[in-house]
């Protein structure tokens, strides 16, 4: 049996919150030489699945399945908080009980455990001590007599009706699985009981269960009496011989919003563990990133200038945000951009406009006001208990920052981005200034607070800068030039490596470089899966530049030219020589290679002031993309015009965007084919854009009007589910792998093969690993991706078979949730 030794037992702590009692705890199992420092980040993970909160003060931290390997050996730590730490609303935790589990060895302090939760006198009693020999030797069986398994109301023996199974889980009827067995007793009017041996549990009391310390073999005689005790027995075996849990699900649960906290590199050095947020290693200095002092005066005379220099302040703010917006959107995506257009949304709020006008009013300077407004607010949302809610906090502090630098008196020490390679350490970086940093000296991003689902994180992985978040405030006591590891894989910071550690760190950059160049050797070779489909690997791209970028990197062609570009940031629409000398010099540039040119898609997201589109109160649902062209014909002949000049450079075909009638459709044709018989051009294919469910659910009547489809998962999962991806608190649930987006595309493609049309795919389903394998199940012929995932999807594609693709895209179509899809992983 496992022995809980004294050493492991922390006495007297007094964590400021939940995180820092996991790290605290999970700081006794490094120490202790249970677990590698990265298994901390996977218990923290694990909160975000699962409550380890049992009763009577005490929770179980642990981590997740896939990150066994993390684990030196099994062992038990305890952090004893005397004053209690907030769990989750309403619990309060005294006993922290750290597992790290290899095998099954920690099933009796687990047992012991659930005796002591059904004493609260023992329970506190345990609390308070100052003995840590005390609660080694009660969690160890040695302290008291141990408390008989069956509740007090539950009979001995056996009720009417039941059936005997052996438990098959490699870890016995432990915390998850006994869960999920309660949950189900729970659903039926029957009494249920569990008899293991000797010992017998109401089947709908978790501790009860757990108390029976079931071991993988052993034998349960599962019982049931009452109406539906038919019912119930039989749901409970048919779940019980399926497996009661599914690590496979938790484990993609937890890595759904980031990454598997996941270390391969063994570090000698002090490693501090935060939260992974995006992958990669770093080898560099330590630069800590110290925001500027913004200084305001308190208290101002002229009220009325005081509001001027507000109004003024925002009114600037809102065209820097849409620059950013603009210059991210360009390098990034809508996705990513849109991260500053809600910024914009904050500058809007009327109830935080008001409160500061009313405190200028009051006699109050313009930035003593608009800052006790902001940061008011942004405190208010920092402590909510949702993680995405709370994280929002940092987006607010940054655009109210951005206005008060307008207004203030005096800013000191404006921070110097890093000119030379440096891993940039800080508080929390806002999204702006994570937007602006060049990953050639950013090495890498260490911050002490902020978490995964952050927009700064978003921007650091879409900029392919490794980053670990939430790392504590001892990151930020850390000197400049303090050599240091961050190992973005593995959520940790090496601080001080030795000569071991940064050859290991090198030689798995080399190796992962090494990767990256195989692939990009073979990125001109053709996407043929293994029993010789091909599969066309084609780039997103939103300027002329990026069109050779893309044949460098081994694109067949371009899927989807953005041609918004080329009316942002301007005063009025480009002419149509510019725009024929944009799209020419594009297809030069593809030397033969094809271009599909989506016409002008503003609306929605993507506004122009020199169009001056009327406010409308859901641009999502109103006039955009293709409906704007046929709104503003003079526009879209201009631009058709452009287009079919330039299609006498180079394959050109024609997408319309956002297309959701038939009428619409053939009113685009009509004035496409005007246009081109007026200039006596070449036919060029038409193609349109699967976005709206209409236009999937109607494929069958669009497949004989068109040469082709192109899915844009994007749009069409935020139509489908009626969630905003830029919606901040909706965003995250707005995945393109849900099962509603997937039965879309699939009705899309059969009746696109049955009218012997071909069905491509942009947005970002195409480039995720897991997308790829189901699109290409689906039968989609070509993915639409950012240049650099060409050559990494020509790879996988090499190495996958049509039948397994298809026999994953079949089993995911047949799932009910997005995570169930992601476990499929």
């Amino acid at each position: 049996m496992l022995a809980l030794d004294p050493s492991a037992v922390g006495i007297g702590g007094r964590p400021a919150d939940k995180t820092e009692a996991i790290r605290q705890v999970g700081q006794l199992l490094v120490d202790g030489g249970n677990i590698e420092p990265g298994y901390i980040a996977s218990m923290l993970a694990r909160e975000k699945i699962a409550n380890t909160f049992l009763g009577n003060g005490i929770a179980i931290p642990h981590g997740i399945p896939k990150d066994r390997g993390l684990i030196r050996r099994t062992g038990v730590a305890v952090l004893q908080v005397p004053g209690g730490v907030e769990w989750n609303q309403g619990e309060k935790v005294h006993l922290v009980v750290g597992i790290a589990a290899m095998s099954d060895e920690h099933l009796e302090i687990l047992a012991n455990l659930t005796d002591v939760l059904s004493e609260p006198e023992e329970a506190q009693r345990l609390a308070t001590t100052a003995d840590a020999g005390e609660i080694a030797s009660r969690l160890s069986g040695r302290g008291a007599a141990k408390v008989a398994a069956a509740p007090s109301d539950a009979a001995a023996e056996d009720l009417g009706q039941g059936f005997d199974i052996a438990i098959d889980s490699p870890h016995g009827l432990h915390a998850r699985p006994a869960t999920a067995f309660v949950d189900l007793a729970k659903s039926f009017q029957a009494s249920v009981r569990v008899r293991h041996a000797d010992k017998v549990a109401d089947g709908k009391s978790l501790i009860a269960l757990l108390k029976l310390g079931a071991e993988k073999g052993s034998i349960l005689r599962v019982s049931a009496e009452g109406a539906d005790a038919a019912g119930a027995l039989a749901t409970l075996k048919a779940a019980m011989e399926k497996g009661l849990e599914d690590e496979a699900q938790a484990a993609a649960d937890a890595a759904t919003p980031v990454f598997e906290a996941r270390q391969t590199i063994r570090y000698d050095a002090r490693s501090v563990a935060g939260i992974s947020a995006s992958p990669g290693l770093a080898i560099g200095p330590i630069r800590q990133f110290v925001r500027a002092k913004i200084v305001v005066e308190a208290t101002a005379r002229d009220a009325g200038g005081e509001l001027k220099k507000l109004d003024g302040a925002i009114a600037s703010a809102k065209r820097e945000l849409q620059e950013l917006f603009d210059e991210v959107w360009k390098k990034s995506g809508p996705a990513k951009a849109g991260i500053f257009k809600a910024h914009a949304e904050f500058l809007d709020d009327p109830e935080m406009l008001d409160a500061a006008r009313a405190l200028i009013g009051e006699g109050r300077s313009a930035g003593w006001a608009w800052q006790n407004v902001y940061e008011e607010r942004a405190g208010t949302l920092a402590a909510m208990r949702d993680a995405v809610l709370a994280a929002r906090a940092a987006d607010l502090r940054d655009v109210g920052r951005r206005v008060l630098k307008l207004v203030a008196e005096t800013i000191e020490d404006d921070p110097q981005l890093p000119e030379h390679p440096v891993i940039l350490v800080a508080d929390d970086l806002t999204p702006s200034d994570t937007a602006r940093l060049d990953p050639a000296f950013a090495l890498g991003l260490c911050t002490a607070g902020g978490g995964p689902t952050s927009h700064t994180s978003i921007i650091a992985r879409s900029l392919d800068i490794p980053a670990v978040v939430s790392a504590g405030n001892s990151v930020l006591d850390l000197e400049d030039g303090t050599p240091a590891i961050l190992d973005g894989n593995a959520g940790l910071l090496v601080v001080k490596p030795t000569e071991a550690d940064i050859a290991q760190a090198r030689q798995a950059l080399v190796d992962h470089q090494a990767q990256r160049e195989a692939e990009r050797r073979a990125c001109y070779k053709p996407a043929i899966m293994t029993d010789g489909r091909r599969i066309e690997v084609v780039a997103n791209i939103s300027d002329v530049a990026e069109a050779g970028h893309a044949v460098d990197a081994g694109g067949e062609g371009v899927g989807l030219l953005r041609t918004e570009f080329l009316f942002l940031q301007r005063d009025n629409a480009p002419s149509e020589d510019e725009q024929f000398e944009t799209y020419a010099a594009m297809t030069r540039a593809l030397n033969g290679l094809p271009i599909i040119i989506r016409t002008l898609d503003i609306g929605g997201d993507k506004e122009v002031p020199y169009l001056q589109m009327p406010a409308e109160m859901n641009p999502f649902l109103g006039e955009r993309g293709i409906r704007l062209c046929l709104a503003r014909k003079d526009l879209f002949r201009t631009q058709l015009r452009a287009i079919f000049r330039a299609a006498a450079t180079g394959p050109v075909r024609i997408m319309y965007p956002m297309i959701a009638t038939l009428e619409e459709l053939r009113q685009a044709k009509e004035i496409t084919e005007e246009v081109r018989a007026s200039l006596g051009a070449d036919p060029v294919e038409i193609g349109m854009m699967i976005e709206v469910p209409s236009s999937a659910v109607m494929a069958d009547v669009f497949a004989a009007e068109v040469d082709f489809f192109s899915v844009g998962t994007n749009d069409l999962t935020q139509y489908v589910l009626a969630m905003d991806r830029l919606h901040p608190q909706l965003a995250r649930q707005a995945d393109g792998l849900h099962p509603a987006v997937l039965r879309m595309i699939e009705q899309t493609v059969r009746a696109a093969e049955q009218a012997g049309k071909w069905v491509g795919a942009c947005g970002g389903v195409a480039g995720d690993p897991l997308g790829v394998v189901i699109l290409t199940g689906l039968g989609v012929s070509e993915l639409s991706v950012s240049i650099p995932s060409i050559a990494a999807v020509k790879a996988q594609i090499r190495n996958l078979s049509r039948d397994k693709a298809r026999a994953l895209a079949g089993r995911a179509l047949a799932c009910r949730t997005a995570a169930e899809v992601r476990a499929l992983a």
